[in-house]
């Protein structure tokens, strides 16, 4: 394949007929392998996925189905402080984690619970990190859902929206160095590709030719504001030819074409070195936190009408007209879940909170004089206030 090179205005061709191009020149269509109702479209080409893997990525998928549910409950009890679904989009997450190699990295935003457990991350860790107890690998620092496991090659997520962007161009500008023949797989959603941070990696991607996947979940909200009113062209993939960058736009409620997708993004920026942008169009049907209220924006109807394109039925189905699982089995598995799920929540829930003395390490090397100032005001100032630190205060010394 010739390297593509950025055009010399010495060199473009000229024309005496003035032409305006139209704002959507670039059509893109959605690629697509399962219907609505599970079945096979005609012509297309099933991706290779095994019996196993198969019923993992259904496992996972009912799984987060279950987590997310249990924790909305577990936040609407008072039991943690906040919780992010993945509701209808757990087929674009687990799809595109599948596709991949175990050493690439993974960068998050807040909706890819999917990835990390098809990655390994158990329901231990998963509860641990949502009520930030002594066990949480990021010792409570994090708000919920904010995760993180470097065992798992997946990047600690950060609530400001897009940053992950250009530090996933930043490491895969590492891997492309390291020459180790791995990628980086970079999450986000369509709001996020508003930000500054979206423009400024998929440039500096596409000019260096690094080994990453943008991966954008375009669920048709940025928190209560739609689509349409985001922008005015049509969607996020067209973008990527702005910067010189390949562009796959997927269904993103279809796992084998998730999967598909992803495989050929992962071979197109590990081989070629080139950087990919994938626009999996879904549809958010949760809020989009525990604190948001979806009624106050979109209609009961709206959100009917999607329900019908929902990723797990269609897989289930799939499997189920495959016969490698059967019904009974089906509804079987989601119960076990069920009940994995609400014993890990309650036990997780006696643990107690990291040591208040854990604040400060993992800052330095050494805490600093100044940080162990810091960490005695802040015991006095728990001390005067104890009613306002429940779970701290009976600690402190």
């Amino acid at each position: 394949m010739a390297k593509q090179m950025a055009k010399d205005p010495q060199k473009t061709a000229v024309t005496t007929k003035l032409e305006v191009i139209p704002a959507n020149a670039l059509d893109i269509p959605m690629f697509q392998v399962l219907k609505e109702d599970g079945s096979v479209h005609k012509g297309a080409k099933l991706p290779d996925i095994d019996k196993e893997l198969a019923l993992k990525m259904f496992s996972t998928m009912q799984f987060i189905r279950v987590l997310d549910e249990r924790m909305i409950a577990a936040q609407r009890q008072g039991r943690i402080s906040f919780y992010l679904s993945s509701l209808g989009e757990e087929a674009a997450a687990i799809g595109s984690a599948a596709a991949l190699e175990f050493e690439d990295m993974i960068m998050g935003q807040y909706r890819e619970q999917g990835a990390l457990a098809f990655r390994g991350f158990t329901i231990e860790q998963f509860m641990n990190q949502l009520f930030s107890n002594a066990k949480d690998l990021g010792k409570g620092r994090q708000m919920p859902v904010h995760y993180g496991c470097a065992a798992l090659n997946f990047m600690t997520i950060s609530s400001p929206l897009g940053t992950q962007i250009p530090q996933a161009t930043g490491y895969a500008f590492g891997q492309k160095q390291s020459g180790d023949k791995t990628c980086t797989l970079c999450y986000f959603g369509e709001g996020a590709a508003s930000e500054g941070d979206f423009h400024a990696g998929l440039n500096m991607a596409a000019v260096y030719k690094v080994p990453v996947i943008f991966f954008c979940r375009n669920n048709g909200y940025a928190i209560s504001t739609p689509a349409h009113e985001q922008f005015a062209g049509d969607g996020i993939a067209p973008r990527a030819t702005g910067y010189g960058m390949k562009a796959i736009r997927v269904d993103g409620n279809d796992i084998f074409a998730v999967y598909a997708a992803t495989q050929e993004a992962r071979r197109l920026a590990v081989e070629e070195n080139e950087p990919v942008l994938i626009e999996a169009m879904s549809y958010r049907m949760a809020g989009h936190s525990t604190s948001d209220d979806p009624t106050g924006y979109r209609t009961r109807e709206e959100e009917d009408a999607r329900r019908i394109r929902e990723p797990m039925v269609r897989f289930r189905n799939w499997l189920v007209k495959k016969g490698w699982i059967t019904e009974e089995e089906a509804d079987a598995q989601q119960q076990s879940h069920k009940e994995t799920v609400l014993a890990a929540l309650k036990k997780a829930e006696t643990v107690p909170v990291p040591a208040l003395e854990e604040i400060i390490v993992d800052v330095y090397d050494t805490p600093t004089q100044a940080l162990y100032d810091q960490l005695e005001e802040l015991k006095t100032h728990i001390k005067k206030y104890p009613d306002a630190y429940p779970k701290t205060s009976g600690g402190v010394k």
